[in-house]
C-alpha cells in the first residue's frame, strides 16, 4: 500500500528563479497538501550524504555541487498514492521529455537544472523526509 506523504525539493535553479511559489500551487491545484517546508542551503557534506545513492555515477560530482550551490526549499506532500502522484505531476527527468502541464514541462531548464527532486519509492519518501525534518514538524 502507498504512503499518503512523499518529499520533494525545490531544486536551487527553480529557487533562485522564484519558481517555488508557482510550483507549490501547482501542486496544491493537482490535490497535494502542504505538511512541511523550509529554506535552506544544503552543506557540501549534506549534498554528499543525501545523495549517497548516486556516488560513484558520472553525474554524482556535478550533483552535489549543484545541490550545494544556493538555496533550496526541501517539503512533504500528502495525497492518496503520494509518491506515485508526484512523480507523475513533476514529469520526466529531462524537460524535453516530460508531459504538457507537468511541474518540469512548465519550470524546468534542462535535464540538469530540471527545478524539482521527488522521491521515487516509499521507503525513500520515509528516509528522505527524515533527512530534513524531524516527526513533529511534519503536520
Amino acid at each position: 500500500m502507498s504512503l499518503n506523504y512523499t518529499f520533494s525539493i525545490i531544486k536551487p535553479d527553480a529557487f533562485n528563479a522564484g519558481k517555488a511559489g508557482k510550483i507549490i500551487a501547482h501542486l496544491e491545484a493537482q490535490g497535494f497538501v502542504l505538511k512541511a517546508a523550509r529554506v535552506m542551503q544544503l552543506s557540501r557534506r549534506q549534498a554528499e550524504e543525501f545523495y549517497a545513492v548516486h556516488k560513484g555515477r558520472p553525474f554524482y560530482d556535478e550533483l552535489v555541487a549543484f545541490m550545494s550551490s544556493a538555496p533550496c526549499m526541501p517539503f512533504i506532500v500528502q495525497k492518496a498514492g503520494a509518491v506515485t502522484a508526484l512523480r507523475d505531476a513533476i514529469g520526466a527527468t529531462d524537460p524535453a521529455d516530460a508531459a504538457p502541464g507537468t511541474v518540469r514541462k512548465l519550470y524546468a531548464e534542462s535535464k540538469g537544472k530540471n527545478a524539482i527532486h521527488a522521491s521515487d519509492s516509499d521507503e525513500n519518501a520515509v528516509r528522505e523526509s527524515r533527512f530534513f525534518f524531524a516527526e513533529a514538524e511534519v503536520l
